[in-house]
């Protein structure tokens, strides 16, 4: 019986769908590619909008200043934990190890 191994997570995931609707040439575009990975065009598909997803979320999880900016960031943030504010010893620890980071 090939099927004794299914678990309910398994059935779970195998069951989630997603409907896609395209024209013929983005089509025939997507049947191309996914022949010459040698994949269906289910799994080429899934396989890009992963891709795609995940670079996105990577790019957008990151904040890209200029040193200008960043050092009146870091000033910004710096003044708020001097200017009346005695840190926790984890956070002491935490800002003194942040201190000693090279930056480039």
């Amino acid at each position: 019986m090939p099927y004794r191994n299914l678990t309910k997570e398994s059935i779970m995931l195998a069951s989630a769908r997603f409907d896609l609707k395209i024209d013929a040439a983005e089509k025939e575009l997507v049947s191309r590619a996914a022949a010459l990975m040698g994949t269906t065009m289910a799994s080429f598909v899934r396989m890009a909008a992963k891709e795609k997803a995940a670079a996105l979320l990577e790019q957008e999880s990151r904040i890209t200043m200029t040193a200008h900016d960043f050092d009146a960031f870091t000033t910004a943030i710096n003044g708020a934990f001097t200017t009346g504010f005695t840190p926790n010893p984890a956070l002491a620890s935490a800002l003194l190890e942040a201190e000693q980071v090279k930056r480039v």
